[in-house]
């Protein structure tokens, strides 16, 4: 009897170890996703006094920014504020710069550890949530399980006080019974016009593509890729997700060049309609179906471009709700489709032979994700679940109709929407749903935006999948947002856990108040930033026109240059701490713009000149404008510090739009 027990016991005593489930640390944050948000918020927190864990479900850390989103979506950089705008000074500091917004993944990665390092991050790897405990509507605990291995009982136990979801995905915002949406809603549903079914020009099949496996023959059926589903009615909601690719970084480097290859399981009849397009619409080059972003050391940022390019379009549609080994099938198939595709280009003979002959000069560069195979780790998925949280950004809110006042953030991209499926209309193939709509400026993202309802849940904030419909979402959804929400969602949690309040009690105004105040997390002191709309810090002389287009900020001033009559533009910085600062004009990209353009430093009673030559710094390397240095001036309470720009000996048109006094500060921070 004794014997039985005994072994009874040891079998317990096993079976614990074997299911390795054990109850961590308390934490006071824990931040779930280490994309480029998740690793800004788990550094905010860090930063900001208390205890973070990171758990990201792959290896990586940077998400899409260092998985080969290397061409920066901004819409307008006044929208990028804090860590987020911080990142990409640091990259700058890379490429010995001040801000860089074009750069490679590696250089990516390296700046995501550093904050990782400066923070001294806990990041647990390779680990995704199972489920989630709650006590009323709070979540008490998680669940994680080991990413490479699920199901194999390697299951632990994680607590903390608040959780920030910054995964793509949105699980443990799912798990957590939090409502949302996937798909594309009805456009009566809010009242919006590019919502739901939108069967538009841009990416679109030229009339007259076939879409049978012998051209005519409807027995033969339809070609690999196309639905026989009918096109519904304009506006029409339904489940369907925009298409995932990967950003591909290629390299032209024969030294720093592994040759394109065949993949697994390769199939050219996947391939098919790019020849179809073709005969309807002969490409000059690999730009006619590839969108070719050239990056440092001879690199590339390669999106989808055209009717048949690197979307993989209907293919993805039961992503959001998968499991995890579901999800790793769909990417591998994914990966799968975009590698043949290169290949197909690169070496079918139907192909033309001077379009082989230019893909063929590119290959996967040797010093890009060197440990995972030269391939980028990070599908970009655009587009998953959406919370319904206590308030949806919508249409309204992206073109100006509805402003928020609760804004912890900025968006300025278009409403953006890659194709949904691809049918048949009309005898004729079609890709239906996407929607390239802007021309507006920024515009605030609601607090509200991105914590769920109370009624669900009372700890948890949602920065990536936060609450907005798919036409919304298409704005919001970049990169340098994701990393501003997230930094103002780590500052909210912070101040909720000060003051035990649940997310929903956290006072905005006071939140906002801590973002401007500490935009770096780190007590620093702050740059100081005059926009031509800041019209109590800008005095104007001469007739000048407000131009909105392509601007820093909502509109800037411009003047033809013809220099008949004296013009400025003065900006007057409020500057409450004394110290050494570094002074930049923005210049932003346009036609006719003047060579130079003479600008007067003011600092007490010195004054000097500084001529700019635009082209020096309108370079190649960034996606808008630049900003142009000014050089140095030591400013102190008593002096009145002015930049005034001039239209004086101006050869063109003449731009004032942005000055910006930056502190002197150690480089990395």
């Amino acid at each position: 009897m004794i014997k039985l027990i005994v072994i009874l016991l040891l079998l317990v005593a096993t079976n614990k170890t074997r299911g390795q489930t054990a109850a961590l640390k308390q934490y006071d944050i824990v931040v779930y996703g280490a994309t480029s948000g998740g690793v800004i918020a788990a550094y905010t927190a860090k930063k900001m006094g208390k205890t973070v864990l990171l758990i990201e479900q792959g290896k990586y850390i940077g998400g899409l920014s260092a998985g080969g989103l290397g061409y920066t979506d901004i819409g307008n950089k006044y929208a990028i504020t804090g860590l987020s705008r911080n990142f990409y000074r640091r990259i700058g500091n890379h490429y010995g710069k001040f801000e860089q917004w074009i750069f490679e993944p590696h250089v990516a990665t390296e700046t995501f550890k550093q904050y990782v390092s400066e923070a001294g991050l806990e990041i647990l790897f390779q680990h995704h949530v199972v489920s989630v405990k709650k006590n009323k509507e709070a979540i008490e605990s998680i669940v994680v399980e080991k990413s490479d291995a699920p199901g194999n009982k390697g299951h632990q136990i994680i607590k903390a006080k608040i959780y920030i979801d910054c995964s793509y995905e949105g699980d443990l915002m799912a798990k957590a019974g939090v409502s949302y949406f996937v798909g594309r809603e009805d456009n009566s549903l809010y009242n919006e016009t590019y919502n739901g079914v939108q069967l538009m020009d841009k990416h679109q099949f030229p009339n007259g593509v076939d879409p049978y496996k012998i051209v005519g023959d409807v027995t033969s059926g339809l070609l690999w890729g196309i639905s026989n589903e009918p096109l519904q009615l304009q506006g029409t909601g339904d489940k369907k997700l925009q298409a995932y690719n990967f950003r591909l970084c290629l390299t032209k480097n024969p030294a720093n060049q592994l040759p394109i290859s065949k993949p697994a399981n390769y199939d050219a009849l996947k391939y098919e309609l790019l020849l179809r397009v073709l005969e309807k619409k002969p490409a000059t080059d690999l730009e006619g179906f590839l969108n070719i972003n050239l990056m440092q050391n001879q690199k590339t940022d390669i999106n989808n471009n055209g009717a048949f390019s690197t979307d993989m379009i209907g293919m993805n549609y039961n992503y959001a709700e998968a499991g995890y080994e579901e999800r790793k099938q769909i990417q591998e198939v994914h990966e799968a489709y975009v590698k043949g595709l290169l290949y197909f280009i690169a070496y079918d003979g139907r192909m033309p032979a001077y379009l082989r002959t230019m893909m063929l000069q590119w290959g996967y560069p040797k010093d890009e994700y060197m440990t995972n195979g030269n391939f980028s780790p990070q599908m970009y998925v655009r587009e998953t679940r959406r919370m319904k949280g206590a308030y949806v950004m919508t249409q309204a809110n992206c073109q100006g109709k509805a402003i928020v006042t609760d804004g912890v953030g900025m968006a300025a991209y278009t409403m953006d929407s890659h194709n949904c499926q691809r049918l048949i209309v009309n005898g004729m193939v079609k890709n239906e749903g996407d929607v390239q709509v802007g021309g507006f400026g920024p515009y605030p993202v609601s607090y509200r935006s991105i914590i769920p309802k109370a009624t669900e849940c009372t700890n948890l904030l949602v920065p990536v999948c936060l609450s907005a419909t798919h036409i919304a979402y298409g704005s919001i959804r970049m990169e340098p947002v994701f990393m501003v929400l997230a930094q103002s969602a780590a500052t909210a949690a912070v101040m909720a856990i000060n003051k035990k309040q649940t997310v929903q009690q956290v006072n905005v105004a006071q939140l906002q108040a801590m973002l401007r105040s500490n935009p770096l997390a780190n007590n620093s002191v702050n740059e100081v930033l005059v926009d031509s709309d800041d019209t109590a810090s800008v005095r104007v002389k001469g007739n000048w026109l407000r131009i909105t287009k392509g601007c820093y900020g909502p509109s800037m001033f411009t003047d033809e240059g013809n220099a008949k009559t004296t013009k400025e533009i003065t900006f007057i910085p409020a500057i409450s701490q004394p110290g050494n600062y570094h002074l930049y004009a923005y210049f932003p990209k346009i036609s006719n713009s003047s060579s130079n353009v003479t600008i007067y430093i003011k600092n007490g009673p010195v004054t000097r000149e500084v001529i700019v030559n635009t082209g020096e710094i309108q370079v190649e390397g960034q996606t808008s404008g630049e900003w142009a240095s000014l050089g140095t001036m030591h400013v102190n309470n008593k002096n009145m510090a002015t930049v005034t720009i001039t239209n004086k000996n101006a050869n063109g048109v003449v731009v004032a739009d942005a000055v910006l006094f930056v502190p002197e500060l150690k480089p990395g921070k």
